[in-house]
């Protein structure tokens, strides 16, 4: 299982027309399984509140890599203001409480609010092909609901996405997730993105990596994982 881990981390890629956009980007991936799954619980609960708290009365826009991500979505023709990165949008609510949606996600949430760097989530079983950041077309499929009934969108041309094999999996860098892919209750196997850009170090990502796998260990001390930086 290790191998295939594996695969999965060194499948990751970026595409050059990303880095002329920010040379300073890099992302830690980590693909593990054996994840605890289920639905939120005192344990996650609480680590939201502990992120939250870190937040608590900060000017997030101040942020240095708050600000950086602000500049990067200008740079790809998103306004920041309008449409933004998951850490700046998370550490937004958290005065009202941080979004509780399951174990697994409210774990990765909790530690992009406490570093202040974008995390996503991708359910493995889900996934199709290799994971890829690139600029969109505007042909790719996305995945959404609308209304609550299932519906297709499309990228902007030029939107930074990142895709699988089937279509788009998280629009604007990591502003928003498709439903495909989106980690459930029942999701063991999982690909996390770590996202930094400069002035952030990359042992300061590293460390959120760190404090990832702790977490996940706590309640599941055997899961397997693989992890690579690309930058």
């Amino acid at each position: 299982m290790g191998r295939e881990l594996t695969a999965v981390t060194e499948g990751v890629q970026v595409d050059p027309a990303v880095r002329e956009l920010r040379p300073d980007f890099a992302v830690l991936v980590i693909a593990a399984e054996g994840l605890p799954g289920g639905p939120t619980d005192s344990w996650s609960r609480g680590l939201l509140k502990d992120a939250a708290a870190t937040v608590d009365g900060l000017d997030v826009t101040a942020d240095p890599h708050v600000a950086a991500w602000r500049q990067a979505y200008t740079a790809f023709g998103a306004k920041p203001g309008r449409t933004r990165n998951s850490a700046e949008a998370l550490a937004r609510r958290a005065a009202g409480g941080l979004p509780e949606v399951n174990l697994l996600v409210d774990v990765y949430n909790a530690v992009s609010v406490a570093h202040r760097l974008p995390v996503g989530g991708e359910d493995l079983d889900a996934y199709a092909g290799a994971p890829r950041l690139l600029r969109a077309t505007g042909t790719e499929r996305f995945d959404t609901v609308a209304d609550g009934a299932p519906a297709v969108e499309h990228p902007e041309r030029g939107e930074v996405v990142w895709c699988d094999d089937l279509g788009v999996t998280c629009r604007r860098w990591n502003h928003r997730q498709c439903v495909r892919t989106r980690i459930t209750e029942s999701t063991t196997r999982a690909l996390f993105l770590l996202e930094r850009l400069e002035p952030m170090p990359l042992d300061a990502l590293q460390a959120a990596a760190d404090d990832l796998l702790a977490r996940l260990r706590e309640r599941a001390p055997g899961l397997a994982a693989v992890s690579r930086l690309i930058h």
